[in-house]
Order: C-alpha cells, then sequence, then structure tokens
C-alpha cells in the first residue's frame, strides 16, 4: 500500500469532549494542539473521511471520570454501573451534543458536513468534506412516549444503541466487567422494541454495541434491517461482555450487516487489561477473526476514539494510516483495505438508512 487510504469510522465520542470543552470549543475543533484523538487539522491529514459522531451523555455524578487505566489494569474486574437517567435529565446535554454537531458544520463549512443519506455521505466524501452522522449511544434521551425521536430525527439522528452499559426504560446494557459472557441480564422492554419498530419506520440504524444478548436476540427478531455494531470485537478473542460471540456474528452476517472494529485497548487484550502498550498482532487476530465469521464486505473501522484508551501505535486519529499499512503488511490486499477502510461502511449506511 503506497497511497492513504480514506477511511470512515463507525464510532467517535468527540461530541463528548467538545462539550466539555465548550469554553474553547473552536480551539478544540479548529485548532492542533494534539489534545484528545481528534480535530479538524489531524482529521484531515489522516485521511478521515467521515464516521458516526455519537451523542453520549456520561453519568451525572459531578465528580472526574472514572480513571479506567486504574480500575482495568488488573483482571478480573467489574466496574460498578450508574443508575438509570431520565430523559428530563438526559435531553438537555444530547441536544447540546446535537447542536455541537451541526455547529461543526458552521463552523468550517468548506471541511465538514452533516449528512442524513448515503447519497449525501457519499458526495461530501467525493468532494473532499469530512461526512458527520449523527449517532446516539444509550437513548436515554428519548422519552417513554418515543417522541423526542422524530426530534432528534429531524435534527439529523440516523443511528442509535438503545442502551449504554447502564440500564434504560428500553433494555440492559453489559457491565464494563472482565472476563464475562454477554448473556447477562433481560432483553429488551416492551417500550425497547417500540423503540426499534419506530426507528426502522424511520430509517435509523440500531446499533448493538452495549446490547447484552438477550437484548441483541430481542432486536434480530424484531428488527427488518441489517443488524449492525459500530465499535465491538470478538469474544473469542477476548471475554469482556463488550464484544460479540461467534454466534452474534454469524447472526449479523445473515442480514449482510456489518461491525466496526474498536480500538478500546480493554476490549482487544487477551487478558482484558487496560494496558496500551501492544503490537499491532492483537488488533490484526481481531480483524482476522472478524473477516472470517463475518466475511469481508461486513466489517470496518469503529474506534470509539476520544472514548477509550487506545493502543500507543495509534496514539490519535493520525496513526489510523499506520494501522492500515500494518495490515496491508500482513497481507490484505489493497481492495480489501479499501473495504475495510470505507467501502463497506458506505454500502451499509445505504442498506441501513433505507
Amino acid at each position: 500500500m503506497t497511497d492513504r487510504i480514506p477511511f470512515f469510522d463507525g464510532h467517535n465520542d468527540f461530541l463528548l469532549r467538545l462539550m466539555f470543552g465548550s469554553n474553547e470549543r473552536e480551539e478544540v475543533w479548529l485548532g492542533n494542539a494534539g489534545k484528545g484523538h481528534l480535530d479538524l487539522a489531524r482529521m484531515k491529514q489522516a485521511g478521515f473521511a467521515g464516521g458516526l459522531f455519537a451523542i453520549f451523555v456520561p453519568p451525572i455524578s459531578g465528580g472526574p471520570p472514572p480513571d479506567f487505566a486504574s480500575l482495568m489494569a488488573n483482571p478480573p474486574y467489574d466496574l460498578p454501573m450508574p443508575p438509570k437517567m431520565t430523559h428530563g435529565e438526559a435531553q438537555p446535554m444530547a441536544l447540546t451534543m446535537a447542536g455541537l454537531l451541526h455547529w461543526m458544520e458552521r463552523a468550517a463549512p468548506d471541511d465538514f458536513k452533516v449528512c442524513c443519506t448515503a447519497e449525501e455521505v457519499r458526495e461530501a466524501i467525493s468532494n473532499n468534506i469530512i461526512a458527520g452522522v449523527m449517532h446516539m449511544e444509550g437513548a436515554e434521551a428519548i422519552g417513554p412516549d418515543l417522541d423526542a425521536l422524530y426530534l432528534f430525527y429531524d435534527m439529523g439522528l440516523r443511528s442509535l444503541g438503545p442502551v449504554w452499559s447502564r440500564p434504560t426504560i428500553f433494555g440492559d446494557g453489559v457491565p464494563m466487567s472482565f472476563p464475562g459472557s454477554p448473556d447477562i441480564g433481560s432483553g429488551l422492554t416492551e417500550k425497547g422494541k417500540d423503540l426499534v419498530r419506530l426507528c426502522n419506520e424511520l430509517g435509523i440504524i440500531v446499533d448493538l454495541s452495549h446490547m447484552n444478548e438477550a437484548g441483541f436476540d430481542d432486536v434480530a427478531k424484531i428488527s427488518t434491517a441489517p443488524l449492525v455494531a459500530t465499535h465491538s470485537n470478538a469474544h473469542a478473542l477476548s471475554e469482556s461482555p463488550r464484544n460479540l460471540t461467534d454466534r452474534q456474528l454469524a447472526q449479523i452476517r445473515e442480514t449482510g450487516g456489518m461491525v466496526g472494529f474498536n480500538y478500546a485497548t480493554f476490549y482487544i487484550n487477551e487478558d482484558g487489561r487496560a494496558s496500551n502498550d501492544m503490537g499491532w498482532e492483537p488488533l490484526i487476530r481481531h480483524i482476522d477473526h472478524l473477516i472470517e465469521h463475518l466475511g469481508e464486505d461486513h466489517v470496518g473501522l469503529g474506534s470509539d476514539f476520544d472514548g477509550c484508551i487506545l493502543p500507543k501505535l495509534i496514539g490519535d486519529v493520525t496513526g489510523v494510516p499506520n494501522f492500515l499499512i500494518a495490515l496491508s503488511e500482513h497481507g490484505y490486499d489493497n481492495a480489501l483495505l479499501q473495504k475495510l477502510a470505507r467501502d463497506n461502511w458506505l454500502d451499509c449506511l445505504e442498506r441501513g438508512l433505507s
């Protein structure tokens, strides 16, 4: 591989970082201070062609975020999850982040565009404009009557995960623990099933990352759309309940769905540690496994930028080209690299947003 390959990313938490840095948001988005994993300059440098930008409402604790590196340094671990959050608590921050995504476009109209269709994504990329698709990680901001879903849809929401790791009125997520199985807790509630049906009706992708196994199976039974996990890895290689079993991978493949490979070290390391000191081999093993069980048309990238501990070899968005080079040296030809980097996600958006 000699030329840089533009890539589409299945999940990042940049909006959360932008919200917490709101007093310096121009610097966070338009500057190049090297903080966090993303900013406009580094995205353009790396070949970041587009991605799903997550609205994620963090736990309302009033304290600093947990030190995951310490908490996940010595498995086994089982991190306590925060309680349910009401839509009244979640909506203000969710709306702020939705607004910030549109502000990003207004601040850099020649470089970034909020896209609502696969056609708009392709057109933006063809014009060297970064395509941003609004995603929601955990549907706490959607109330029990589901009316807010229409509002967020009109703002551009096109991908939604009913749960993060904490429970919602729609279902249960998986804990941040190791080792563990995704077969924990009950599945979707009746409101959760209604949410999936309405997402299908509107053309919103239902994200299975963070779903427990029962919830995953409920979505598989109800949904008429391809099954998608935006940022998940292989449970056979790292026994985190956040990772997907081979049975789940087979179900995703059967529907023409998609899995985005997550760069979070604690979902890559065989022993579940958060340690970021690793070579390329553990990452490549997961990609190999995903391709083996999904086929080469249904695997892409789902970084979790600005929401995880990355391998040192990646570091931030500018390290993705090096990862693609490592895959090339592993034996992946240019056609397969194009699929993994971008084309599979674009095809998935066409199937999922219709």
